[in-house]
Order: structure tokens, then sequence, then C-alpha cells
């Protein structure tokens, strides 16, 4: 059985910085891709960032510049920067992995976490 167990959100005033991480957990052979999604009240989920196992980096338009996605495999854990954050990057933020396990490539997902930019 694998787990994603994510951290690091919270209430932030525009302007400031989160990091979070999401660490995976079970019999895990290696991971693929690892990504970051957000989903907005009212909008559909949206992919914000991702990284592949080579290292190769992804961003959505609206965060380049300003996120950056990182991991360390030794940890099986993913990690996202957030900077100069805005009100409308106020959504429950959720992490993606491609995990390969005794039963193939499965897709992972987190539990989220809520970011809240707001005076």
């Amino acid at each position: 059985q694998v787990q994603l167990v994510e951290s690091g959100g919270g209430l932030v005033q525009p302007g400031g910085s989160l990091r979070l991480s999401c660490a995976a957990s079970g019999s895990i052979f290696s991971i693929a891709a690892m990504g970051w999604y957000r989903q907005a009240p009212g909008k559909q989920r949206e992919l914000v960032a991702s990284i592949t196992s080579g290292g190769n980096t992804n961003y959505a338009d609206p965060v380049k510049g300003r996120f950056t996605i990182s991991r360390d495999n030794a940890k099986n854990t993913v990690y996202l920067q957030l900077n100069s954050l805005k009100p409308e990057d106020t959504a429950v933020y959720y992490c993606n992995m491609e995990i390969y396990t005794t039963y193939g490539r499965q897709n992972y997902w987190g539990q989220g976490t809520q970011v809240t930019v707001s005076s």
C-alpha cells in the first residue's frame, strides 16, 4: 500500500511564501513523474507544476517565475516552493506521483493541503 502525505499549506498574505511537501511511503520500487495540482472553489483541478525522474520541470503559465518544483528521490518526496503569492493562488493543492510497485505503475494522489492567500 502506498500513501502520499502532504504538508505545508496555510494562510499567507499577498506577496508571501510557502513551501509544500509531499512524501510517499509504502512498497515503492521507483517513482516516475511527480506533480502538483490545485483546485479552487467552483473550478476544475489544474496542473501547477511537474517534474520528471530526470529533473525536467514544467510549469503552468500563471505560476512561472514564482513557483519552483523540486524532488528528493532518496526521500520519495516532492516539494513546491510558492513565492510572490497572489489571492488567485488560493486553492487546495494536491500532489500526484506515478509510482511503480509490485502491481505495476499506478497514479497516486495526496490528501490535499489548503493554501489561502489573503490580507
